[in-house]
C-alpha cells in the first residue's frame, strides 16, 4: 500500500464517525449517510493521485460533501456557496435551533455545519471552502450573532 493510501486509511479509521454523523445531518437516514461516506472514501482512494497537497482530511471532506449533495439532489454549480439548502439541516431535539440554522445565508450555514456538525477546525474549513481562516472566523462570528438574535427572539415570542 502506498503512503497516500495508508494516510487515507488512517483518516478513515480516525474520523469515520464524524463523517457519518455529519452526513446523517444532511441525509434522510443513517444507512444513506454510511453509503455516502463509504462511496466518498472509495472515490478518494481511487483518485488519491489527484490530491495536490494541503490537509488530506479537508480534501476528503470536499469529496464527502459532493457525494452527500449528489445523493440529496441539491448540488448547485458552486457546491460550497449554495450547499445545505433549507431542507437539509437537522438539529436533533431543538427545532428552534434547526430553524435558525436554516435561516442563515448559505455560506454561514455551510461554515456552521462544517464547524459544529463536521467538527472541523477553522483552518480545515478554510481549505474545504477555499477561504482564508480570517474569513471563516468572521463568518462564524456573524453566524453566532445571527443565531443568538434569532433564538432570543424565539424565546420572547413563546
Amino acid at each position: 500500500m502506498d503512503e497516500r493510501a495508508a494516510e487515507i486509511e488512517r483518516v478513515y479509521h480516525a474520523r469515520y464517525r464524524g463523517f457519518t454523523r455529519a452526513a446523517a445531518a444532511l441525509l434522510p437516514d443513517d444507512d444513506a449517510a454510511h453509503d455516502a461516506v463509504q462511496d466518498a472514501f472509495a472515490s478518494a482512494y481511487a483518485r488519491r493521485e489527484q490530491f495536490r497537497g494541503g490537509l488530506l482530511e479537508a480534501w476528503i471532506w470536499k469529496i464527502v460533501l459532493r457525494k452527500v449533495l449528489d445523493m440529496h439532489g441539491s448540488r448547485r454549480t458552486h457546491p460550497y456557496e449554495e450547499t445545505l439548502d433549507a431542507t437539509l439541516i437537522q438539529s436533533g431535539d431543538d427545532p428552534e435551533l434547526a430553524e435558525a440554522i436554516r435561516a442563515l445565508a448559505p455560506r454561514r450555514r455551510l461554515i456552521v455545519f462544517l464547524r459544529y456538525f463536521a467538527d472541523l477546525r477553522y483552518g480545515d474549513i478554510a481549505q474545504v471552502c477555499g477561504l482564508s481562516e480570517g474569513t471563516v472566523a468572521a463568518t462564524l462570528a456573524q453566524a453566532h450573532a445571527e443565531l443568538r438574535r434569532a433564538l432570543e427572539l424565539e424565546g420572547v415570542e413563546r
